[in-house]
């Protein structure tokens, strides 16, 4: 893979509190680890806006030139579902969500905080998933679910945008950018001066 392709990686920070916004940040980052944009959002801890939020995100960076679009996880904001083949649909890219942890899965985490309605809504999003599956990048493993791509090719292209560690350059980066933002936007009135 060349040095200058691109990829799109959104992540998100919150401060943990329920019926909040949550701060995403899209950061878009050559495979030779340049970053080439920022675009900032957010969506409602806890709620189902994410998977549109993220959506919104890459039209207003407006990059078609950003090949791959690399999620943070598929529950951010306290299991605001991301809905990958919507957004491959949406966005017309592949999307690869990248996970850090061993995980049996979050069907048992939602019956546990949601019921009615909510936990139905919940358990149809999730259930359209694509299956996690593992990837070795540099002496370190990650989970991986992708939509528009098969997945060894998937695979590589995490390995491509991993130059050390585990974690893909376009999500670290989104992560420092998301945090930022969250940082920032907690001060009254913005205001990032001391105090």
């Amino acid at each position: 893979m060349k040095p200058g392709v691109r990829a799109v990686g959104v992540a998100e920070s919150y401060d943990g509190r329920e019926g909040s916004e949550s701060t995403l940040a899209a950061a878009v980052v050559r495979r030779d680890r340049a970053v080439d944009g920022l675009a900032f959002g957010r969506c409602t801890v806890g709620g189902t806006d994410a998977t549109d939020a993220v959506a919104d995100l890459l039209d207003r960076l407006d990059r078609p030139d950003a090949r791959y679009l690399f999620l943070a996880g598929v529950a951010p904001a306290w299991f605001n579902l991301l809905d990958l083949p919507a957004l491959r649909e949406s966005t017309d890219r592949p999307v690869l969500a990248v996970s850090f942890e061993a995980s049996p899965g979050l069907a048992d985490a939602l019956a546990s905080e949601f019921s009615g309605d909510a936990l139905t809504a919940r358990r149809e999003v999730y259930e359209r998933q694509p299956p996690r599956r593992p990837v070795s990048v540099n002496g370190e493993r990650v989970w991986v679910r992708v939509a528009g791509l098969d997945d060894d090719r998937a695979a590589e292209v995490v390995r491509a945008f991993t130059p050390e560690g585990g974690r893909p350059e376009p999500l670290r980066v989104a992560r420092l950018a998301a945090r930022a933002g969250d940082a920032y936007g907690s001060r009254p009135n913005g205001d990032a001066g001391t105090e």
